[in-house]
């Protein structure tokens, strides 16, 4: 698979500003790292990751992020080009901190820690006000940022300038992805995602994402907070109880689709992607919830990541299953 160009007259389906890296993941499961003796490598980054999941199922999809000058950051350029999508605004910087790797321990079927080495920080965190693809920002059909690019300058102003740049134009998503070792104070990072809801119309989050953003720990009680924040439509992914999603005129919760979990990190990302999917196509919201949701179990279901998200044809099957057993989806 290879990158969509969407032509010089044409936008981007979803570009998202964000996370990239190498994830390592352990082939070795149910044991510590400390245990293990051979990893895999992969494209990673939560941004990165939605990025992949939409092309996919065959949308213009592209980044905007930083590697360093490295074998790994090579590598990172060459995986989202096979992984079909476009590096046009992926930087290379030279001389600053490497391109960051993450390792998982693998331990069905929930427990999945992670670490994170990106000290003092990581290249896609010193995206700068000049580097950003203005242009490319207002006219994508879906914009898509996280909340870990506002944790650090000069990604912070990075991200807020976008935002200006995009006027709320809908849909422009937020995805609460939030990592405790990015920030040194969970207020801090409750206050940026107050100023970031401001500037979006959707945002999307697990329950304790929602909660940090809310103060509200009920997935109801968090996207109707998250509503009186300004957005027209609040996702909260539960994992395997399924995903919730409230807009302004109608509330719709999906049940978790039954599979038997090997890794479930990334299955959110997947999730966000199809997602991304399904606006594009102009779906009700169930019935982009449910495809949604499905993609995601897709993901939990596999070992890798990025490497792991299901195409249009494998969601359709598993929702063409469930229709077959219950009748309905």
């Amino acid at each position: 698979m290879t990158a969509q160009d969407p032509g010089p007259d044409r936008a981007y389906d979803l570009l998202a500003l964000g996370r990239v890296g190498v994830d390592l993941y352990p082939l070795q499961h149910g044991v510590t790292l400390d245990e293990v003796s051979t990893f895999e490598k992969f494209l990673g980054g939560s941004a990165a990751n939605v990025t992949v999941a939409a092309a996919r199922h065959g949308r213009s999809s592209a980044l905007i992020s930083a590697t360093a000058d490295d074998a790994f950051g090579r590598f990172v350029h060459r995986q989202l080009l096979q992984l079909g999508v476009d590096d046009a605004h992926v930087a290379t910087i030279t001389g600053g901190p490497p391109t960051p790797v993450t390792f998982c321990e693998v331990m069905p079927p929930d427990h999945f820690p992670i670490w994170f080495y990106r000290y003092p920080t990581a290249p896609d965190l010193m995206i700068t006000v000049d580097s950003l693809p203005l242009q490319a920002i207002r006219d994508a059909r879906i914009f898509w940022s996280t909340l870990t690019g506002l944790s650090q300058e000069p990604s912070r102003a990075a991200h807020l300038a976008a935002w200006e740049e995009r006027s709320r134009r809908v849909p422009t998503v937020l995805d609460l992805d939030y990592r405790p070792g990015f920030w040194d104070d969970p207020l801090e990072a409750r206050r940026q995602v107050a100023r970031g809801l401001r500037q979006v119309t959707i945002a999307i989050g697990t329950v304790e994402e929602c909660e940090l953003a809310t103060g509200e720990s009920d997935p109801d009680a968090a996207a109707r907070a998250l509503l009186g924040a300004g957005i027209d439509l609040a996702v909260v992914k539960q994992g395997p109880r399924g995903v919730l999603a409230v807009s302004t005129t109608e509330r719709v919760q999906v049940d978790g689709f039954p599979v038997t979990v090997v890794n479930a990190l990334g299955a959110g990302d997947a999730l966000g992607g199809a997602l991304v999917h399904g606006l594009l196509e102009g779906w009700d919201l169930e019935r982009a919830l449910h495809f949604a949701n499905v993609a995601g179990a897709i993901v939990a279901s596999r070992a890798e990541c990025s490497a792991a998200m299901p195409t249009t044809s494998e969601v359709q099957q598993m929702l063409s299953d469930i229709e077959v057993t219950d009748g309905t989806w």
